[in-house]
Parts: structure tokens; sequence; C-alpha cells
């Protein structure tokens, strides 16, 4: 975690925004913490931290918490079963990316013309 003044942070944001992909930055107020500036490397890190800091996600996870102390809920073990039946094999897929020809089916004789 950096702590950087404010007027430092406002003569190059850009920079010090670049830099709070890779750690969190204090901003600092006549030396004292004012702000801190956050970073995200792409979609799924704003996803997250949406996520963690959404009160009704917060709830229902805290729910779920007391749940399990309470001896209810089920294992992950029950879950990945669970989600193996459930889930349908998906067609192969050759190198390229297309999906692979069917295998032809062998029928006995070939016909004569």
């Amino acid at each position: 975690m950096k702590r950087v003044p404010l007027s430092e942070v406002k003569d190059d944001l850009s920079r010090y925004v670049q830099l709070a992909t890779h750690e969190e930055i204090v901003v600092t107020r006549h030396g004292r913490p004012a702000a801190v500036l956050i970073g995200f490397q792409d979609d799924d890190d704003w996803f997250d931290y949406q996520l963690e800091h959404d009160p009704r996600f917060v709830a229902r996870m805290d729910a779920a918490r007391r749940s399990l102390e309470a001896g209810q809920g089920i294992s992950i073990e029950q879950v990945r079963t669970q989600l193996s039946l459930a889930v349908k094999p998906r067609a192969r897929r050759t190198p390229s990316g297309k999906r692979a020809a069917a295998p032809k089916r062998v029928t006995g004789k070939k016909r004569s013309r």
C-alpha cells in the first residue's frame, strides 16, 4: 500500500490510476489518509469489487454462513455431484475452434451403383 499526497495525485492522476491496478494507493491530505485509489486489471476485478461491497450480497453470504454453522446446507462434494449430473456433455471442437464432424456410421455393405 502506497501513501501519496493529494497534490501529487492531482498532478499525475493517470499514472496513479495505472499504479493502483497493482496496489492500493492511499491519498493523503495534510499527511492524513483521505481516500484510497483502487484499480481494476479487468472486468472480473470490477465485478468482484461490486459483489464484495453490495449490501444485499454481503447479507446473503452472512445468512449462508449462519445456516452452515447451524448444520444446514450441503457439502461442496454434493454440489459438484449435482452439477455434474445436470451438465450435458459439450460437443467436441477441433483445435481451430470449430465443431468436430460427427463420426460416420458404419452400416455393413457398400451399395453398388
